[in-house]
């Protein structure tokens, strides 16, 4: 019995991998170089002070910054860790949500849940490739402290990183990389689903139907929701900045994990503790999504004329 030809149409749609291109390496590269030389790394500075001296109002930690080094101690730790972090976290995070988005689908996932996938891999793959070591290294240039004795210079942040590889090896310069990783992937896998349920919001209230295009502020306004409503996950990073900190403390656990590091947090400075940082933590994520939606566009046409290619990413 001949076998019976397949029905015209039922074809299923091949299943594509989408292309890493330099274009959208370097558009990444850029975006996230901005962010942080502007407004991110000083919210970054005074959300980790804040979540290291957790008995600091607002106020009080932006004098903190200030007394420790005026301006430019807003801006500790940018270079070199916070630029290499920038640089080099859209190339990771790129290349592995790609995979894990193509292999997830290639499962039966939708869109909506290869998206997330693809996100939260990619998280976890910045955290052990890139911003574990960069993390450590920020918050310790912000933690330490400096060294008041008359004729000793405080050490450099080169001598920092190599003092600390020196006495604790590749964990002392990764210390509290899982607590990265834990921060990257519930931060990618929120933002992702929170901005898409404000988008739907947003298309309910102005009437416009799924698929239609929203205008550049109410992209700004989503992404920013999304953003914002992601530092629910606070606590993490509050556990994050104790496990990598200088802070000299003898009641701190010798050996820090993350659940006896979320322990002590909790007994010397009870719930609202791990929340401290919580503001300029909601501040980062709406500079972030200013940098990324409102200026992607300009950002996208300028690398498009650089490299000739045309750019694919979003952001």
């Amino acid at each position: 019995m001949a076998a019976a030809a397949p029905l015209a149409g039922a074809e299923p749609t091949k299943l594509e991998k989408k292309p890493i291109k330099f274009s959208n390496l370097l558009l990444g590269a850029g975006l996230n170089m901005f962010e942080v030389t502007t407004l991110g790394q000083p919210l970054e500075v005074v959300k980790t002070t804040m979540a290291a001296n957790r008995q600091d109002s607002f106020a009080g930690a932006l004098s903190r910054v200030w007394a420790r080094g005026g301006v430019l101690g807003y801006y500790q730790g940018l270079i070199p860790w916070a630029w290499i972090e920038a640089s080099t976290k859209g190339a990771v995070l790129l290349f592995v949500a790609s995979e894990a988005e193509y292999y997830a689908k290639s499962f039966g996932a939708s869109d909506f849940v290869g998206g997330i996938s693809g996100g939260m891999a990619g998280g976890v793959a910045q955290a052990y490739a890139t911003m574990g070591f960069c993390t450590c290294m920020k918050t310790v240039e912000i933690t330490k402290h400096k060294i008041a004795a008359k004729g000793v210079k405080p050490p450099g942040t080169f001598e920092t990183f190599m003092d600390i590889y020196r006495k604790e090896g590749i964990k002392g310069i990764n210390k509290g990389v899982n607590a990265v990783a834990i921060r990257q992937t519930t931060n990618w896998g929120s933002r992702f689903g929170l901005s898409r349920l404000a988008e739907q919001g947003i298309r309910r209230v102005t009437g416009k139907e799924e698929g239609q295009k929203l205008s550049g502020w109410e992209k700004v306004l989503a992404s920013g929701l999304g953003g914002g409503l992601s530092a629910w996950n606070q606590p993490i990073e509050v556990i994050r900045v104790e496990m990598q900190s200088k802070k000299e403390d003898p009641n701190r656990p010798k050996k820090m994990t993350v659940g006896n590091t979320a322990r002590y947090i909790y007994g010397t400075s009870g719930l609202k503790g791990l929340y401290r940082g919580v503001t300029p933590r909601i501040g980062l994520g709406v500079w972030q999504t200013i940098c990324m939606v409102a200026l992607g566009d300009m950002a996208k046409d300028a690398v498009e004329k650089l490299t000739g290619e045309t750019v694919t990413a979003k952001h």
